[in-house]
């Protein structure tokens, strides 16, 4: 019998444990990219909730209004100097309240709430009515996923009638 003339080594070559490595760094590399995208959705997720709730505040605060006060300029004007709650979204978000006759309108009143706090008033109607307005409120800001622009918004009709 003749013995073997290097004796055999059971380990792993070079270039083995390079193409090993190699996988095993696009591997975590890819869950580290996964997470992170995953990490965007959550932000622009939360971003589209706090827009909604800052339409839903604003509108709550617009109903409670009595209707000699949300057809007068001056009153909503004052109300919109103050972000309709605390939540650091309205420091990045443009919040629009049109309100107008209902259902024929004779012009718009059209406020604008920069995410500064600047209230601007961008139209008056010639005439609100007695009865019935149509208000609309509209959030509008820039997404931190992907820099789009997005909207939330919503419309009620408030009559003038006596609050319970």
């Amino acid at each position: 019998m003749k013995k073997p003339l290097r004796p055999q080594i059971g380990g792993t070559t070079l270039p083995e444990t390079i193409v090993g490595l190699v996988l095993l760094v696009t591997f975590f590399a890819s869950i580290f990219e996964l997470n992170a995208v995953c990490l965007r959705y959550i932000d622009a997720t939360k971003e589209s909730v706090a827009a909604l709730q800052n339409v839903q505040d604003r509108a709550e605060m617009l109903r409670n209004l009595a209707f000699i006060d949300l057809t007068d300029t001056t009153s909503v004007q004052t109300l919109m100097a103050t972000p309709p709650n605390a939540a650091p979204f309205a420091q990045k978000a443009t919040e629009t309240v049109t309100i107008s006759a209902f259902p024929t309108p004779n012009g718009v009143t059209q406020f604008t709430r920069t995410p500064t706090g600047t209230v601007t008033i961008d139209s008056v109607a010639t005439d609100l009515g007695q009865e019935l307005v149509k208000v609309e409120v509209k959030v509008a800001w820039t997404m931190t996923l992907g820099g789009r622009a997005r909207t939330e918004q919503t419309t009620n009709l408030l009559s003038n009638g006596s609050k319970k």
